[in-house]
C-alpha cells in the first residue's frame, strides 16, 4: 500500500534545516584595493560583507542595517578616520556593542594604544593576511552567540 508523504509531512511538520545567516561584516576603507583583499578574505571565510569607501557611508549603512556584528575599519581615510568611527560607534547607545577592528600600514604603539583605550576590538597592521581574519572570525563566532 503506497502512501503519499511521511507522517511527517502529514502532520504538517518540515524536516527542512534553517540555516542561520552567516556573521555580517562592515568593512570601511578609502582604498578600493584595500577592501577588495578585506572583503574577499571574509568572504572566503563564510562572512557576509558589506563594503563602504569612508566613515560617513558606514554611518549611513549602520542607521539603516541593524545586522552589523562587526566593523573592520582602516585607521586613516579623509573626511572621517577610522579613530573617529570608532569613536562615533562607542558613543553611540545603538552600536557600542558591536566589535570595532582598525587597520593600518603604519606600525605607530601610541596610535594602536589609542585606539585599543578607546574601545577597539583589535588593531591589525596591514597588509591583512588571512590569518589575522581567522583570529577575528573566531571571535566574531563568540560575538554572535552573545
Amino acid at each position: 500500500m503506497y502512501v503519499a508523504g511521511s507522517s511527517r509531512q502529514q502532520a504538517g511538520m518540515s524536516t527542512t534545516t534553517v540555516t542561520p545567516e552567516p556573521p555580517h561584516v562592515l568593512a570601511v576603507d578609502d582604498s578600493i584595493v584595500d577592501r577588495a583583499v578585506i572583503s574577499r578574505l571574509l568572504r572566503s571565510s563564510k562572512y557576509r560583507v558589506t563594503t563602504v569607501d569612508s566613515g560617513k557611508r558606514a554611518l549611513e549603512v549602520l542607521s539603516l542595517d541593524d545586522s552589523v556584528h562587526m566593523i573592520i575599519t582602516d585607521y586613516c581615510m579623509p573626511e572621517m578616520s577610522g579613530y573617529e568611527l570608532l569613536k562615533r560607534v562607542k558613543e553611540s547607545a545603538e552600536l557600542r556593542e558591536i566589535p570595532v577592528v582598525l587597520m593600518s600600514s603604519e606600525n605607530s604603539p601610541t596610535r594602536i594604544r589609542r585606539c585599543l583605550e578607546e574601545g577597539a576590538e583589535e588593531f591589525l597592521i596591514k597588509p591583512v593576511r588571512a590569518s589575522d581574519v581567522s583570529r577575528l572570525c573566531s571571535r566574531l563566532v563568540s560575538t554572535c552567540r552573545r
